[in-house]
C-alpha cells in the first residue's frame, strides 16, 4: 500500500512541474544512472527505470525502489528583425526558468527469470513564458490586414506573434509504466510495458491566429479554441517492447520499441493543433550496446528514432499546409487551422546517439560521463510558429557518480548541459506583410539531478 501511495504522489507530482525539452520534446535520457551517461541505457540493468528504457533490463536489475528528482533549468530567447516599415521588430526571453523533474521505480523478482515492476517518468514537454508587450501598439498589429489582430478588438501593446498579452504554452507529458520480464535462458530476456498516458497543455497570447480557424468569420467569440482557454488534459495509452541479450561475458546488446501512444483529443485548443485537437505521443526505437572493457570500465552507445513526423500535429508545415485550397506558401489564412492537413510545427523526426561510460572508481564510488547529440526536428521555414517551442538544442554533455551509502542503499547525482543553439528563418508574417524580416529562436539547458537507491 506505501508502493502505491508513492506512485500516485510522484505522478501528481510529474504533471505539476517537468518540462523537457532536449531530444526534441523527449527527456535526454531517463534515471539518473542513464542521464549521467548521455542517455545510454538500452543494453544497461542497474536500476528500476527499465519502463522508460528497456522493459526487458528490469529482469536484470533485482529488488530494487529507486526514486530522484532533476532540477532542470532551460533558457530561450526569440527576436524578429529586418520588418522595416512594418514595425514588428523585437525580442523576448522566456520566464520560468527552473522545473523539477521527479522519477520513480519499482522491480520486485518472481523467482529467479521473472519480475514485474513499475516505472513512473515524464516522457517529454515543453515551456515558454514571454512577458509579452514587446512591439508596443505597433501599428501593423492592429490593421486587422493578413489575419493580424483587429484594433477595435485586440488593442496592444503585442507579444512577438502580435496577440495581447503574455505569449508562451505549457505542455507537459507522465507515462506510468507497469512492466513485466522474463528470461528465456542465462543470457536473454524480453519485457513489455504498458504505457498509461496523460499529459496537460496551455497556451496563451496567440490571439493573432483566431482568424485562422474555422471561427474565423467570428474569431474574438467566446467558442475560439485557439489560445487562452486554461489547462487541458489527455490521457491516452502505448506499449512498450524490449529484448536484452548478453552475447559474451563483456558485450550486451538491447533493443526497445514504443508504439505511438493514442491519445484523446485537447478539445479545448481543437482549432490549434491538426487533427481537431488531436496530440498523440510518438513512436520511438532504441537500439543499444554497452562493453565491459576492462573489469571497472564499461562503454555504452544508443541510437533512438523519434517519429515526429508521424504526428499531424506537430509535424505538418506550417508555411505549406497540404489543402491547395488554403493557397500557395502558406498565404491563406481562414480554416488553415485545426484540420488533418491545417498547419503543424514542421517538426521532423530525429536520430539520436547517446556515448556513455561508467568507471568503477572504488568499491563504493561509481563514476559516469556520456554525450548526447540529436537531430534538429525545426526547419527555418517554421521558426515563427516554434517561438512558443524551440526545442533546437542538439548537443548534450553529462557527468555522474553513484556512492554505497551502504550495502543496500546509495545515491546517485548527474549534470547535463546542453549548448547554445539558434534556428533562424524568414518569418510567416512576410506572407502577408510582404517584408523580409528573420524569425530567430535560441536555447541552452542544464540540468542537476539526485536520485535514492534502495536494495531489498
Amino acid at each position: 500500500m506505501k508502493l502505491k501511495k508513492i506512485a500516485a504522489l510522484l505522478a501528481v507530482t510529474a504533471v505539476s512541474g517537468s518540462a523537457f525539452a532536449t531530444d526534441g520534446y523527449f527527456a535526454h535520457g531517463y534515471g539518473m544512472k542513464a542521464k549521467g551517461m548521455g542517455g545510454a541505457a538500452t543494453a544497461m540493468a542497474s536500476d528500476a527505470m527499465g519502463g522508460a528504457n528497456n522493459p526487458a533490463s528490469m529482469v536484470w536489475a533485482g529488488d530494487r525502489l529507486d526514486i530522484g528528482l532533476d532540477l532542470f533549468a532551460p533558457k530561450r530567447s526569440i527576436s524578429r528583425t529586418g520588418s522595416g516599415a512594418v514595425g514588428i521588430d523585437g525580442s523576448s526571453n522566456s520566464g520560468s526558468n527552473l522545473f523539477y523533474v521527479p522519477e520513480f521505480g519499482y522491480n520486485k523478482m518472481m523467482g529467479w527469470d521473472m519480475s514485474a515492476g513499475i516505472t513512473v517518468y515524464g516522457n517529454g514537454g515543453m515551456n515558454t513564458d514571454y512577458q509579452g508587450g514587446e512591439l508596443g501598439n505597433a501599428a501593423t498589429c492592429g490593421t486587422g490586414a493578413g489575419g493580424f489582430n483587429q484594433a477595435s478588438q485586440q488593442a496592444g501593446p503585442y507579444n512577438l506573434l502580435c496577440g495581447a498579452g503574455r505569449l508562451g504554452m505549457n505542455l507537459e507529458q507522465l507515462i506510468i509504466a507497469p512492466t513485466f520480464a522474463m528470461k528465456v535462458n542465462k543470457q536473454h530476456s524480453f519485457g513489455a510495458s504498458l504505457l498509461i498516458g496523460y499529459q496537460k497543455f496551455r497556451a496563451y497570447g496567440l490571439s493573432s491566429f483566431y482568424g485562422y480557424t474555422p471561427n474565423a468569420a467570428n474569431p474574438y467569440a467566446t467558442n475560439n479554441f485557439v489560445s487562452d482557454r486554461g489547462d487541458d488534459t489527455s490521457w491516452g495509452y502505448g506499449l512498450k517492447f524490449g529484448w536484452m541479450g548478453k552475447v559474451s561475458d563483456a558485450v550486451t546488446l538491447g533493443a526497445s520499441y514504443t508504439t505511438k501512444m493514442k491519445m484523446q483529443k485537447f478539445d479545448k485548443y481543437k482549432d490549434l493543433f491538426a487533427e481537431e485537437g488531436g496530440f498523440d505521443m510518438p513512436e520511438s526505437l532504441n537500439l543499444g550496446i554497452a562493453v565491459k572493457a576492462t573489469p571497472v570500465l564499461t562503454i555504452a552507445a544508443d541510437y533512438q528514432r523519434i517519429n515526429y513526423g508521424d504526428v499531424k500535429s506537430v509535424a505538418n508545415s506550417s508555411r505549406m499546409p497540404l489543402d491547395p485550397a488554403i493557397g500557395p506558401g502558406g498565404a491563406g489564412i481562414a480554416n488553415s487551422l485545426g484540420c488533418s492537413t491545417c498547419r503543424g510545427f514542421g517538426w521532423s523526426s530525429v536520430d539520436v546517439i547517446k556515448l556513455g561510460v561508467e568507471y568503477q572508481y572504488s568499491s563504493n564510488l561509481v563514476l559516469r560521463a556520456g554525450y548526447n547529440h540529436t537531430d534538429n526536428p525545426i526547419q527555418s521555414r517554421d521558426v515563427t510558429f516554434n517561438m512558443i517551442a524551440p526545442g533546437v538544442v542538439q548537443d548534450h554533455v553529462t557527468l555522474g557518480f553513484t556512492y554505497n551509502v551502504s550495502k543496500d542503499s546509495e545515491l546517485t547525482m548527474s549534470y547535463m548541459h546542453a549548448y547554445k543553439n539558434s534556428v533562424s528563418g524568414l518569418s510567416l508574417f512576410n506572407s502577408w506583410t510582404g517584408g523580409t524580416a528573420v524569425d530567430k529562436i535560441e536555447m541552452s539547458q542544464d540540468s542537476l539531478g539526485i536520485a535514492y537507491g534502495m536494495k531489498f
